[in-house]
């Protein structure tokens, strides 16, 4: 393969797939990924935030990179429908799988309520970020963020549509947030709140798929 820094070849493309098998098997700081593409630290650096951005890298605990969601999303899926399943059955509500792309978030898997009343979006749509819990998650807003850390998931209650409510809680791998287990319902459902109502069902959902991904994931 021509070197990342050859004038003649299609540059952008090929520092990325360097960038990309440089991390393939272990994770690197910017400088190493840098010393094994052949790329400047500063452009190995700012490449790899931007690929971070859009789910081909992501950030470690001590600001590594390593491949991205992208890159597990399968394994994701794989792991995660069993586990939303399960969440619909016990809830009755619609249970789906959001991760996040660029300023939209996207709704990888979703196992609808079979109740007639139900709140539902099919696999592959596209909501604008931060609209929802998952939303909010998704974009670490400093109020979801506090619900977290208290209760360990955020609700939203008719902020994106009127008349429905949502629970989400984080699914992470290796300490960074991947994506939101969301469980939608009408309102008219609802006893006290989404969050009291099933925030513990859907929180323990997000911890059991963080556990079989970590197991699962390269």
């Amino acid at each position: 393969m021509p070197s990342p820094e050859s004038p003649n070849s299609n540059r952008s493309l090929e520092r990325l797939a360097a960038i990309l098998d440089a991390v393939n098997h272990s994770s690197a700081s910017a400088s190493e990924i840098a010393r094994r593409t052949g790329l400047s630290v500063s452009t190995a650096h700012r490449l790899a935030l931007s690929m971070a951005e859009y789910g081909f890298l992501r950030r470690t605990e001590n600001g590594d990179f390593r491949l991205g969601s992208r890159f597990v999303q399968s394994t994701l899926e794989k792991v995660a429908l069993p586990v939303l399943t399960a969440l619909r059955d016990s809830t009755a509500e619609s249970a789906q799988l959001w991760i996040r792309r660029g300023d939209e978030r996207i709704c990888v898997l979703s196992s609808d309520s079979r109740q007639e009343l139900r709140a539902s979006l099919p696999p592959g749509s596209r909501l604008t970020l931060p609209a929802g819990s998952s939303g909010h998650l998704l974009t670490h807003d400093p109020e979801a963020v506090e619900q977290v850390e208290a209760h360990g998931w955020v609700e939203s209650s008719g902020r994106r549509t009127p008349g429905l409510g949502s629970v989400s809680a984080p699914v992470n791998l290796r300490g960074q947030l991947i994506a939101a287990v969301c469980l939608a319902m009408p309102l008219a459902r609802v006893t006290t709140s989404p969050g009291q109502d099933f925030g513990k069902d859907v929180a323990a959902a997000a911890l059991r798929i963080s556990q079989d991904l970590e197991q699962a994931a390269p």
